[in-house]
């Protein structure tokens, strides 16, 4: 019998430290809410809102997409040495950066990408870099 009213002072103890906590987590909360008005919270919801749809449509001009393709287009070279690099922005245009590697030079050469098309004719290669930075 003395077991059990020791555990119910000890629980009974534990539960009021507990009523106690949440008292006073009660208490913080209301403080930090009081004086907030539906209008000012509303207000507020809405500019993050306008906030968020601008740094999307802004995030549209930054480098998203990348695409890597190396290859060996010389058969005296070993290995895949050259290289074709595309890089995109949301609006699918970009550059394609193209690096051929030879035994005395590398020789880089660039075409820009205007939504997903080019004004100059891609190699293969450059290609398959493209292909892969738009999916």
């Amino acid at each position: 019998m003395q077991i059990i009213y020791i555990l119910a002072i000890v629980l009974g103890i534990w539960l009021l430290g507990l009523s106690i906590v949440l008292y006073k987590l009660f208490k913080t909360f209301n403080r930090l809410t009081d004086g907030v008005k539906e209008d000012l919270a509303k207000k507020g919801f809405t500019e993050v809102d306008k906030r968020l749809g601008f740094l999307e449509e802004d995030g549209k001009g930054h480098v998203q997409k990348i695409g890597l393709v190396k290859f060996n287009p010389f058969k005296e070279l070993g290995g895949d040495h050259s290289f074709s690099l595309a890089i995109l922005d949301g609006t699918d245009s970009g550059v394609v950066i193209t690096g051929l590697h030879t035994r005395d030079r590398t020789r880089i050469y660039i075409k820009e990408i205007k939504k997903g098309k080019a004004d100059l004719e891609l190699s293969n290669e450059e290609k398959k870099a493209l292909t892969q930075a738009q999916k």
